[in-house]
């Protein structure tokens, strides 16, 4: 008998800061997270497709590994900065408000709207004048990330993949 591997789980999640403050807008603290969330991707404990980090919030698609919850996934990045954060920038403040919200991606159609809401969040906040200018975005030039799941990539590009 041949058991599949249980589907991918993919998300679109918001995390924001303790008080909404703007703990996220300082260089270092943005490259901390960024060197954070690049830190779980390279030990596989999730795919990350799209992020974006705002002066007091993040936004992020990202696929958990098959072993571990969106919650275990979610608890390394915010805990993992947070402990960093403490450590190397001697932050002694609280840094997340406890919970993130979340959104299980449907289908390709969900995927593109949430990628778009991503990489269009600094523009819409006035931060920069075109998504690709903004350096702590999934948008800006040069930004490794994983292709979505097969199941979430659009249709066309699929298709082509498939060689049909």
């Amino acid at each position: 008998m041949i058991i599949s591997a249980p589907p991918l789980r993919t998300f679109f999640v918001t995390s924001v800061t303790d008080g909404r403050r703007a703990l996220l807008q300082s260089e270092r603290m943005a490259r901390l997270l960024l060197d954070v969330l690049y830190s779980y991707r390279e030990k596989r404990r999730l795919l990350l497709h799209e992020f974006v980090i705002m002066p007091n919030h993040f936004h992020l698609l990202i696929t958990p590994a098959q072993d571990t919850s969106l919650e275990k996934a979610v608890q390394f990045i915010k805990g993992g900065f947070s402990y960093r954060a403490k450590k190397e920038l001697l932050l002694h403040s609280e840094i997340w408000q406890p919970r993130f919200t979340n959104h299980r991606i449907r289908d390709p159609e969900d995927y593109d709207r949430h990628r778009a809401y991503i990489r269009e969040n600094p523009v819409n906040a006035n931060l920069r004048g075109r998504a690709e200018l903004y350096p702590y975005s999934s948008a800006f030039p040069g930004v490794e990330l994983d292709a979505p799941p097969h199941e979430l990539k659009p249709i066309a590009i699929a298709t082509t993949l498939r060689g049909s």
